[in-house]
């Protein structure tokens, strides 16, 4: 088999070329016996699944995780593994992933390279330790952490779905039913204002404003849906592009209330993801790069890429981060406690444990906000209709009454 690397020779200097072996181990002890240090070594042109692009549930993947860690463990044949497990899967796309990864082993693969086949079900953190954990002879360790990563990542995805789920709900209630206010309910009652006050009639301005706007939207609601639409298509292809993605993750770090959080996600992601990768033997460097992406948020990334770069230099990883704006001190110096002890990896699981802590304490105090907050929101927008409205018509009446 090809493979591309990227190494560092004892010069520092960075070395990017092709080789080929029976597998990425033979491959990065060859590397080594040059003199050289590797970053990153993956196959060479490798072939993409042939199971469409879909994701498989958290679920699933923690479950067949743990599972293959203890069948490992207990000595099972990989290949009778995973062809066990394809069998207990409920599915139907896992069991397709999981078909292909079997032949790929029975055919002599790395296990890691397979599951690199496969991007839309493992991501680059756990194909990486995977790989790893096969170099080292470490596997069903390794699977272990991974198992445990999983339901960390999917406990705290699931804390934040069910914060947003409550305002996203009441918001959609709230835009759906002003428009259907402005557009059906609001021309009904300016002509009961204008049979009560006539065409000349005094009205607040207030209530003109708010039948000026219910008649651009009742004349205009195919135009105005048509934008709406064509505007949320637009932002989210701008937004799957790299700077798109970059100037609204810097946009997030920039909001208030959302950037505390935000931050927390990206620190505790990063200390897990970086402890297991270091226990599992992957090089600083390349912990680095993998580790940047899949903290999520596009300026973080970028900044742990210069760090990378100071650090491939001689610099100590704590110093770049010191001088972060999002990482917080105790992050820098948590490190460098690290690495004078060198317990960087235990150190930094705590430092995940407490910023997960963290973020569902505050995830659970916005929870607590957001109900009440919602409520008046919604009851501002009652009494600015209900006064544009019933103070008009209740003028008129006296007006009608008084004469």
């Amino acid at each position: 088999m090809k493979f591309t690397y990227t190494a560092t020779n004892d010069s520092g200097k960075t070395v990017k070329g092709q080789t080929e072996g029976p597998d990425r181990a033979s491959v990065v002890q060859a590397l080594h016996k040059q003199g050289l240090r590797p970053i990153v070594v993956k196959l060479a042109g490798g072939k993409q699944s042939t199971v469409k692009s879909k994701k498989v549930k958290l679920k699933d993947l923690v479950i067949f995780t743990r599972q293959l860690s203890t069948m490992i463990s207990a000595g099972v044949p990989l290949v009778r593994s995973l062809a066990t497990l394809q069998t207990q899967t409920n599915s139907k796309n896992f069991k397709e992933v999981l078909g292909e990864i079997s032949k790929d082993i029975e055919g002599g693969g790395a296990l890691g390279d397979s599951l690199a086949k496969h991007p839309k079900v493992f991501s680059e953190v756990y194909i990486n330790m995977v790989r790893a954990g096969e170099a080292g002879g470490i596997l069903d360790d390794i699977l272990k952490r991974l198992a445990s990563q999983v339901e960390q990542d999917a406990s705290m995805r699931k804390k934040i779905k069910s914060a947003m789920m409550y305002p996203i709900v009441i918001f959609s209630i709230t835009i759906v039913a002003f428009f259907g206010i402005m557009i059906f309910v609001i021309p009904k009652i300016g002509k009961i204002l204008t049979d009560l006050g006539g065409p000349d009639a005094k009205l607040p301005i207030y209530t003109r404003v708010m039948l000026s706007g219910s008649s651009f939207m009742q004349h205009n609601a195919i135009i105005i849906v048509g934008v709406t639409i064509g505007g949320i298509y637009i932002l989210k292809r701008y937004l799957r592009t790299p700077s798109g993605k970059y100037k609204f993750h810097a946009l997030l770090l920039r909001t208030p209330i959302i950037k505390g959080i935000v931050t927390k996600i990206a620190i505790a992601r990063f200390a897990r993801t970086f402890a297991s990768l270091m226990t599992a033997g992957v090089s600083v460097l390349n912990a680095l790069e993998v580790t940047g992406g899949a903290i999520g948020n596009k300026v973080i990334e970028a900044e742990l890429i210069e760090a990378a770069k100071e650090v491939k230099n001689g610099k100590q990883l704590s110093e770049p981060l010191s001088a972060s704006p999002h990482f917080p001190p105790i992050i820098s110096q948590m490190l460098a406690i690290g690495e004078e002890t060198g317990q960087i990896d235990t150190i930094l699981v705590r430092v995940a444990d407490f910023y997960e802590e963290e973020v569902e304490t505050v995830i659970d105090g916005l929870s607590a906000l957001i109900e009440p907050l919602m409520i008046v929101v919604l009851g501002s927008i009652v009494g600015v209709i209900a006064a544009s409205v019933m103070g008009p018509i209740a003028s008129l009446s006296k007006n009608i009454g008084g004469s």
